[in-house]
């Protein structure tokens, strides 16, 4: 269930795989159910997919004792257990039986991608004793695409194991039936599944009949059992779980746990709620101090967040994050001093923190160049101010080479005598509203900033942190320019405050050019009618760099290189359960790609050199390192028009290499690589991440660029005019914005 007033971003953009557990039960099966649920949740804690219950007829009211125990129970109307197998909606079904418990983990079978498995079963001694056979009660993973209406009937209908190719059997562990441990019979360890078919009392099955009362627990005690769970929880799970628990075992501990789980999903409000009576000025809680400082700063209640992180900052053991902490809120405030000075104290309580450091070096004053005469003050009246993500050090490349390519969609100048820079995430207060409508004109963009939880405010719920009411009375002429609407499949967010910001982000504006229709079509969702029709096109300036830098990529010699990069932010979004199928096809595709050209890895940011790290210790395949966040944005871009083919995960890792005219494949984890194919009218150039058949697709395609280079480099050309044609017809209406007559 979604939290009210939430979005719930899943859509089949990304081939995004759906999964769902599912039993089929009437009334005589429903008390089964609670324990097969809590054994489900306990024996895999990371797990939380959807429950899907089908019955024949039951009243609504009949599943309440249910949802308490799971956020994701679903319910429907179903004839028999033959539409377990066929359940709509999803790709990977994996069915099981109220008779079930599961006592481990399930990471394997939702793993599983291809055909329709199952445990053969040796049936009760009889004329087919020595036949094995499927059960149709038993469990069933089923993939939906190779799941036939005939094989369907088979399943359902139990009997003797179909035919070779047309059932992947399962080990025995997977469907263990109970009636085989009689005699007390031990439960052997590794089952993973144990099916009861009969009385779970009966006499004999002591063992089987207590791994079954482990899990018959009241709300209250499978509550606390699955907090009391080493290692990873889902945070739906805890979600569910944990505020309930809280109620009826009060605790500061609790309460921090809870306000966690709130902070993960962006329901910051509800951590304050949670937190703030318990923790008060208490000086023996340094972490709750610190979650609720970066919570309140999240809210933009500076003040209120700046006192909890101090507070938090006098324990030796948490200093150190909350100085870093407290160094983001002063510079969010626009006091640099201030945030030097909590960034040094921070490397004083630990010289190797990295976020103290990356403090440190950003706000340290810049001392003038030895010698240089000093420049005059830019003219504020023919300066544009600029409302981007300006990134430094080892920050992303692509949020380095972004900002300077919208400054020169605007002129030659992308320096400090023509640009005003306002970081996007730094407060809009008086003083800097002043600045701003000191400017010709404002422009916001472009990137990704349509996305509510890289450096949340509650001012705007998206990345510019400008209340309504300072926005409302920006007088200079305001234009966002190819910004992105940047949710992934499957987050959720909570979307009134941003819808309310919108509307007078989109009134204020002479312009409004999101980069892609994807990114339009969901804002226009957002906004009155009267609103929708100010929504207009305007491509990432990154994909036209060979018209903005005319000649200069013409000339390139092109290097038998091909490029790959991948993105780890948000690595559960991105790849749910196939990271390992991913891993694979992957190492599958480049092993191939290897004999033909000099394969490397560029790296836009530290975190994305996982890929390299797990593809040699999984796959033995070692590439080098292209580093981008440390090159300058000339670098990167002669980088990716060097290369004869580039292969990108982040939308930059596409848009860059394809604007200075290189062939691109995009792996597609993120809705916006798609919609930015679908732009160019070329979706066959993105492959999903969850492609069952990614690698030797991939590989195919690839060598198809190699093959005709020429003509792959020709169609990306091809592809660039409609952008480029758009974006000139755009800039010639602003030039009238900012410059009228």
């Amino acid at each position: 269930m979604t939290h009210p007033s939430s979005a719930d971003d899943r859509s089949t953009v990304t081939g995004r795989r759906r999964i769902a557990f599912a039993v089929h039960t009437g009334r005589e099966g429903l008390d089964g159910l609670p324990t097969l649920i809590r054994s489900l949740v306990l024996s895999n804690p990371g797990v939380c997919e959807d429950f899907v219950v089908l019955h024949p007829g039951l009243a609504d009211a009949e599943f309440d004792a249910l949802r308490p125990l799971h956020p994701r129970l679903v319910t429907r109307r179903a004839a028999d257990r033959g539409d377990v197998l066929r359940l709509e909606g999803y790709d990977t079904v994996v069915a099981l039986g109220p008779g079930m418990v599961v006592l481990g983990d399930l990471g394997e079978l939702l793993r599983m991608r291809h055909g329709v498995a199952a445990v053969p079963q040796w049936p009760d001694a009889g004329p087919d004793g020595e036949r094995r056979v499927v059960q149709p009660e038993g469990l069933f993973v089923v993939q939906r695409a190779d799941l036939d209406d005939a094989l369907a009937a088979r399943l359902a209908s139990g009997g003797a194991v179909p035919p070779d190719g047309a059932l992947t059997p399962l080990d025995a562990r997977y469907d263990f039936p109970a009636r085989r441990l009689h005699d007390d019979l031990p439960v052997p360890e590794d089952v993973v599944v144990l099916r009861f078919t009969g009385p779970r009392d009966a006499p004999g099955y002591g063992p089987a009949t207590g791994a079954r009362r482990r899990f018959e627990l009241s709300d209250e005690e499978f509550r606390a059992a699955y907090r009391a769970l080493r290692g990873p929880k889902h945070p739906d799970l805890l979600a569910h779980y944990a505020p309930p628990l809280l109620a009826a075992r009060p605790s500061l501990d609790l309460a921090r746990t809870v306000a966690d789980v709130y902070r993960g999903q962006g329901r910051y409000d509800e951590a304050v709620e949670v937190l703030a009576p318990v923790v008060a000025d208490r000086l023996d809680a340094p972490r709750c101090h610190e979650t609720l400082g970066v919570c309140l700063m999240a809210l933009s209640r500076y003040d209120e967040a700046e006192a909890h992180l101090l507070l938090a900052a006098a324990s030796p053991g948490v200093a150190p994050r909350a100085f870093a902490q407290l160094a983001r809120l002063a510079w969010l405030l626009g006091r640099e001093a201030d945030a030097h000075a909590y960034a040094r104290e921070g490397l004083a309580a630990d010289p190797t923190d990295a976020g103290c450091h990356a403090w440190h070096v950003r706000t340290r004053p810049r001392e003038p160049e030895a010698g240089a005469d000093a420049a005059p003050e830019p003219d504020p009246a023919g300066q544009l101010a600029h409302v981007a993500l300006f990134a430094e050090g080892d920050e992303n490349a692509g949020d380095k080479v972004l900002p300077e390519a919208v400054r020169m969609c605007f002129g030659d100048d992308t320096g400090p005598r023509r640009w005003y820079a306002q970081p996007v995430h730094r407060l809009v207060d008086e003083a800097a509203l002043e600045r701003l409508n000191a400017r010709r004109g404002v422009v916001v963009g472009g990137g990704g900033l349509f996305l509510p939880d890289t450096s949340p405010n509650g001012n705007s719920h998206w990345q510019w942190n400008v209340p309504d009411d300072v926005l409302a009375r920006v007088t200079a002429p305001l234009a966002v320019f190819a910004v992105g609407y940047n949710v992934f499949d499957g987050q959720l967010y909570r979307r009134r405050r941003f819808a309310e910001s919108l509307r007078v982000l989109v009134e204020r504006s002479a312009f409004f050019g999101l980069r892609n229709h994807g990114s339009i079509d969901r804002v226009r969702e957002l906004l009155p009618a009267s609103l929708r029709d100010r929504v207009r096109y305007q491509p990432c300036p990154t994909t036209v760099a060979r018209h903005l830098l005319p000649g200069r990529f013409e000339a390139a010699e092109r290097s038998d290189t091909v490029l790959v990069n991948c993105a780890y932010d948000r690595a559960g979004l991105r790849f749910g359960h196939d990271y390992g199928h991913f891993l694979a096809q992957t190492a599958h595709a480049l092993g191939a790609l290897r004999e033909r050209a000099d394969v490397r890895y560029a790296a836009h940011m530290p975190a994305d050199e996982r890929f390299v790290h797990d593809l040699r210790r999984e796959h033995g395949i070692a590439l080098p390192v292209e580093r981008l966040h440390t090159m300058s944005n000339d670098d990167v871009r002669d980088l990716y028009a060097r290369a004869r083919l580039v292969i990108g995960m982040r939308g930059h890792a596409g848009m860059i290499p394809f604007g200075c005219g290189t062939p691109i494949l995009s792996l597609v984890s993120h809705p916006k690589l798609a919609y930015f194919l679908s732009d160019i009218g070329r979706p066959e150039w993105g492959l999903s991440v969850h492609d069952r058949e990614l690698g030797p697709r991939l590989a195919e395609r690839a060598a198809a660029v190699l093959d005709d280079h020429a003509a792959a480099v020709a169609d990306v050309h091809g592809a660039q005019e409609f952008l480029w044609k758009t974006t000139q017809s755009n800039l010639q209406e602003l030039r009238g914005v900012f410059d009228p007559a």
